[in-house]
């Protein structure tokens, strides 16, 4: 029996892959509506992407071949959903992001922070997780996890290294009197006093040891908490926020681009610095209590260790060189695309966009900006112009310097390589997905089937949708997630009269709170890997971290997010829509 069962359970993907489709068969069959294969191809879709049966991006790519067979929409009209505006600026932005991470400016940026911050414990994980969030707000979570945790894990060696043969000492002023002896059953939990000093004994040992493994696991897992908690900051820092904005465009296009890179921006980066502060200090809690004379150091000289570590940050950063002629280039734009990004039309005045053409700023969207940015890198030389015959000599000093004086700032090989173009099809996917409910008829009958829920009030339902999302983000990858839900959730606003924004904003920003399980995200996994952590570990201070973020969301949705989308009224452009 047992081997039989180890056979079925190897197969388990082949079995879900060929079983799925036959058990959903019904539904289209006997049902036979339009609104019922909408249906059939989202729950397969779903199953497949919970179970990564196949992989996401191909999973992503099933409308293309369903929707036509059961006569809910066009192939050409399927076919357009996957190269959206919103794809665009994931990739412009992506691009720019490519840009930075092969220039090393995000690792001058994350070392230079921490010299500034220093090497308290307290301290230093304060500067670990604002390095993190900040450059996951502009690059990917994963990349930005894969280049922290290697300088967590070399200050860490510095911090835990301990000489065995040499006895730990610490001042002291009493000697034992005169003709006293020492009780023997106490010598393992007291101070052994030798001229003057006090040497640690084996139990306190024990239990310095025991903290440092817990500090271990405090400054690791802050990374990849950081990673997931920046990423929400911008509207390109993770997947579901462009599933949102794409949603948005799809299911309501009279909406008036009320979410875009400013907007969202000014919603979430307090949430985001109120989430990281509260991280901060419930991991300083589980991992490293609150001793201030211990973990911020006041009025404490700095130990050989912390000098010690400090000194791997400053070689780490000297190792760089000089800032080079590419690295400043490609810091110039990417301020340039910031900046481009809050002032096209940042909502409290007109933006240049509208100046400039004379026209609805809904002309030149984020998208623009974010490849005219990435154009400009493919355009723009790695070295000072041969014009430049007084440029500085440390301009030359780069880390590419095998690369020809004509080459530009960013090859496309470089972007094949980096660029996740997974997610591009998975965005497509969803936007498909989105389409085809719409056209099927199947969002209104959804929305229909949801009108009782008028008698809850919205915030009740917002939390409710956010438990559940951010539990069942834990399980799946955080963009499937948001591609699921959005579309539903839609509709269901829609059928109630609640701003759709109320419930849709909050449930995007849960998507991304995958703290509980390595599995979850791959910086999880990146952290996990290093072996300073137990599934256990992270699975108890995921769920209150899991809580937190809840928390934080409904305050900021019905404090500045209330006053920024005006909540409180159903908008002209979700009634207006065959959602």
């Amino acid at each position: 029996m047992k081997p039989s069962l180890k056979g079925l359970w190897q197969l388990k993907n082949r079995v879900i892959l060929f079983c799925t489709p036959f058990i959903l068969l019904p539904l289209p069959l006997i049902i036979g509506t339009t609104e019922a294969g909408c249906a059939y191809v989202i729950v397969l879709m779903a199953v497949y992407w919970c179970t990564e049966v196949l992989p996401l991006a191909v999973t992503a790519l099933l409308p293309v071949l369903l929707f036509p067979l059961f006569g809910i929409m066009q192939s050409k009209e399927v076919c357009m959903q996957y190269l959206k505006d919103t794809n665009m600026l994931f990739v412009g932005g992506l691009i720019v992001a490519v840009a930075v991470e092969h220039w090393n400016l995000h690792k001058r940026i994350a070392l230079r922070v921490l010299l500034i911050v220093g090497v308290r414990p307290a301290l230093l994980m304060l500067g670990f997780m604002g390095v993190t969030a900040f450059l996951s707000m502009w690059i990917s979570n994963t990349a930005t996890t894969a280049m922290m945790v290697p300088i967590v894990q070399a200050v860490l060696e510095q911090l835990n290294s301990t000489q065995a043969e040499v006895p730990q000492i610490h001042s002291g002023d009493s000697q034992p009197a005169e003709g006293e002896d020492k009780q023997p059953g106490k010598q393992a939990d007291s101070h052994v006093v030798l001229n003057g000093l006090t040497v640690s004994t084996e139990a306190e040992r024990r239990e310095e040891a025991a903290e440092r493994r817990k500090m271990c696991k405090g400054l690791t897992l802050c990374v990849c908490y950081a990673a997931s908690i920046g990423g929400t900051a911008t509207l390109t820092g993770t997947g579901p926020n462009l599933v949102l904005t794409g949603q948005m465009s799809q299911l309501f296009p009279e909406n008036g681009d009320v979410i875009n890179f400013a907007s969202w921006f000014g919603f979430a980066f307090p949430n985001m610095i109120l989430m990281l502060t509260l991280a901060w200090l419930w991991l300083q809690f589980v991992f490293m209590g609150f001793n201030f004379r211990k973990t911020w150091g006041c009025g404490v000289v700095k130990t050989e260790k912390e000098i010690a570590a400090y000194n791997v940050i400053r070689e780490e950063h000297r190792q760089l060189g000089a800032m080079s002629f590419g690295e400043m280039s490609v810091l110039a734009l990417f301020t340039l695309l910031v900046l481009l990004w809050f002032t096209r039309d940042p909502g409290f005045t007109t933006g240049w966009a509208t100046h400039i053409f004379n026209t609805d700023a809904e002309y030149v969207t984020d998208a623009t900006v974010a490849v005219f940015v990435a154009v400009l890198l493919f355009v723009l030389p790695s070295k000072p112009p041969l014009l430049c015959f007084r440029r500085s000599q440390s301009f030359d000093m780069e880390p590419h310097s095998s690369r020809p004086a004509s080459s530009a700032l960013l090859t496309w090989r470089v972007v094949q390589k980096k660029l996740p173009w997974n997610i591009v099809l998975l965005l497509g996917g969803g936007f498909a997905l989105a389409k085809g409910s719409e056209e099927s008829g199947l969002s209104r009958w959804l929305g229909n089937q949801m009108t009782p829920l008028h008698t809850i009030p919205p915030w009740a339902i917002a939390i409710i949708l956010c438990l559940m999302i951010a539990t069942f983000t834990e399980c799946t990858s955080n963009v499937a997630t948001a591609t699921l839900f959005l579309p539903i959730l839609a509709s269901m606003c829609q059928s109630i009269e609640v701003n759709p924004l109320y419930v849709m904003v909050p449930c995007t920003l849960s998507a991304s709170f995958a703290f509980m399980l390595p599995v979850a995200t791959p910086p999880n996994a990146i952290v996990f890997s290093y072996g300073y952590l137990k599934v256990s570990d992270m699975a108890k201070t995921g769920v209150v971290m899991n809580i937190i973020g809840i928390l934080c969301i409904t305050l900021a949705i019905n404090t500045w997010g209330r006053a920024m989308f005006n909540l409180d009224s159903f908008p002209t452009w979700a009634n207006a829509t065959g959602v």
